[in-house]
């Protein structure tokens, strides 16, 4: 500890000095002393959380050109690189001590290799920058459900959305014992050029959960920078997984049902497949839009948003299908945009309801109607990407719950994905263990822009936290079902699906339909309407949804609509079943016996019913009520 004393002495000022030393815990001090060796900063900035320390970084990053302030005075808008504007899956590497392996799905190397290897690319990259030092605290404060983390970063773009979307840490950092757990992020921009990383094809992501350190380097975009996020929900994986909790991928939102009374559901979507539209539709009320913590607390489930903000995919929210996000983003409330079209101050996106401009400012630089990249291809106003950040007590719809030291009681798990042939729109699974397995196991969902790589892949997504696990697979989903079976009453679960399209490829479901599946779900977990048996799950009766439809969209729905949407697709409800089994026999350790035992069971009612009632069975002929 001498020698860190004396790194941190000799590189901060007096002031950040007494700042840094005021937190009890070494692990953070030996943590700041070992990013200043190794990437050799100009000077160290240890922020406090007061106004004017946070107000300094938001300063900062306008005057460094990270961001630009737009025509709204509190609005500012971030441009990624033109190859740097997403998650990079591929190059998102865990290090693997030997003799341990994660499973075939997860990129991992040899951990004393990769830690070389990131330490070389990290090496000497903040000469003549400036490192910032930030604390931060994953779900409320002095609560069962916290999480202290630092965030190291040279970038005052990262530190400045931090700010906005995590629970200020400082304070509680100096509550805390020398010894307690922190979860630790290192990232540093690497070489830049007008304010935008240019090394990008030695970019990285390196997760060492044995430290619970997450490295990211040559890269600017949110997801692969803000470490909080995705990259601390791997290893807060780790930790709920020694722990006997869940760290989950989820949405958490508040349904309201008769006479008052609010419903929390969680949700698991893989990106850009209705997560954060699903936690805002209107007449509900919003706890979080990405990351849940669940406990059992006082005997009951209870889950907590890791989060205070969102950062969220901005295509395609407009006026009348997002009015509280539209809203916000409208209002003087603090917002970064990024990768989005800028003229004359204003910021336009993709799908925004409104004629976009024919010039302007984007990730490409001055950009006009019909330019091309490199390749020939023709670069959109703003990219399919492009995002917001904003802090959720700007939203009107924000429940009162969020910094609820003991969270709220969970009445539902929801999954869904990006599916055009397969699942109907809402489905019940028949009990916890059936849920896991046909709904939280066996998801997939079709690519997006969200991450690098081909849109549109059909891709294999398990509870849509396949891209943050951080132990085998096999063992995660024995967690879920141990969790589940070892409470009373565990949440109902409930498989959803917006996408599913007719024989002619069209969708047969509106976006605001998803209102009278949630209405559904609510009044399920209270018992208080009825469900058909189906061979996958458990469906909606024609005239409940016909009355939702009435009461909540002043819609008239049809025996048609009804017909067409929950049908039971047999050949491609065995064709999924037929690749989910493959998932897991192929290279997946551990797997829990009751996961083939499930599948094959689902597969044989699907047979059984197909030989009565054909390939395409009608809702209509089940008559069992549960």
């Amino acid at each position: 500890m001498n020698e860190v004393m004396t790194i941190l002495e000799s590189s901060l000022t007096d002031a950040n000095f007494r700042k840094l030393l005021a937190i009890p815990n070494r692990h953070v001090h030996e943590f700041v002393a070992n990013a200043i060796e190794l990437c050799e900063p100009m000077k160290v900035f240890v922020c406090d959380d007061s106004e004017m320390d946070t107000e300094y970084i938001r300063r900062t990053a306008i005057a460094r050109g990270e961001e630009t302030e737009l025509a709204v005075r509190t609005h500012t808008v971030h441009f990624d690189g033109m190859f740097d504007q997403a998650r990079d899956r591929e190059h998102t590497i865990y290090l693997v001590p030997k003799g341990e392996t994660l499973g075939k799905h997860l990129m991992q190397t040899d951990r004393e290799r990769g830690l070389k290897l990131t330490k070389d690319r990290l090496r000497g990259s903040m000469r003549n920058k400036k490192m910032i030092v930030r604390f931060f605290c994953l779900g409320p404060i002095d609560s069962v459900f916290s999480i202290p983390c630092v965030q190291i970063t040279d970038s005052f773009y990262v530190a400045h959305s931090a700010d906005l979307l995590y629970r200020h840490g400082y304070n509680f950092f100096r509550r805390l014992p020398e010894d307690s757990e922190v979860f630790r992020m290192l990232h540093s921009s690497g070489k830049l050029m007008h304010s935008v990383s240019i090394d990008w094809k030695r970019r990285g992501v390196a997760i060492d959960y044995r430290e619970n350190t997450v490295y990211s380097y040559n890269t600017q975009y949110a997801g692969n920078t803000i470490g909080l996020k995705k990259l601390a929900l791997r290893l807060a994986i780790r930790k709920a997984s020694r722990e006997g909790w869940l760290a989950e991928h989820m949405f958490l939102m508040a349904v309201h049902g008769p006479n008052g009374r609010k419903t929390y559901m969680t949700g698991a979507f893989p990106s850009g497949c209705g997560k954060t539209s699903t936690s805002m539709i209107p007449g509900a009320t919003i706890v979080g839009d990405d990351l849940a913590y669940l406990r059992k607390v006082y005997g009951k489930i209870r889950a907590v948003n890791v989060e205070k903000g969102i950062f969220g995919i901005i295509r395609s929210v407009n006026e009348k299908d997002d009015p509280v996000i539209w809203d916000v983003l409208q209002s003087e409330h603090p917002v970064i945009f990024s990768n989005v079209l800028i003229n004359d101050g204003v910021p336009y996106w993709i799908g925004d309801g409104r004629e976009p401009p024919k010039r302007g400012i984007n990730f490409s630089g001055e950009w006009f109607e019909g330019k091309k990249d490199e390749s020939g291809e023709e670069i959109p106003p703003a990219h399919k990407n492009a995002r917001y950040t904003i802090a959720l007590d700007g939203l009107s719809n924000l429940d009162e719950t969020l910094d609820d030291v003991d969270g709220v009681k969970v009445g539902a798990v929801i999954y869904g994905g990006r599916d055009t042939d397969t699942w109907v729109p809402v489905q019940e699974s028949f009990d916890w263990a059936h849920g896991v397995i046909t709904m939280g196991a066996s998801l997939e969902s079709e690519s997006t822009a969200a991450t690098l790589g081909p849109s549109g892949v059909r891709l294999f997504q398990p509870f849509s936290n396949m891209d943050f696990l951080s132990i085998p697979l096999g063992r995660y989903i024995s967690n879920h079902l141990r969790f589940g079976e070892a409470t009373e009453a565990p949440p109902k679960v409930f498989g959803v699906n917006y996408f599913l399209k007719d024989s002619n490829g069209n969708f047969i479901t509106d976006k605001l339909d998803k209102r009278v599946w949630l209405q559904w779900m609510e009044l399920r977990v209270h018992g208080e309407v009825s469900a058909m048996k189906a061979p996958t799950g458990l469906l909606p009766w024609f005239d409940d949804l016909q009355r939702l439809f009435r009461r909540y969209l002043n819609k008239e729905y049809t025996m048609e609509d009804y017909l067409t949407q929950f049908e039971t697709r047999v050949p491609e409800l065995i064709s999924k079943i037929n690749r989910i089994e493959n998932e897991y026999r192929e290279g997946v350790t551990d797997v829990p016996a009751l996961l083939f035992s499930i599948l094959e069971e689902q597969r044989e009612m699907l047979l059984a019913a197909q030989r009565e009632h054909g390939d395409c069975i009608p809702p209509t002929v089940y008559d069992e009520i549960h």
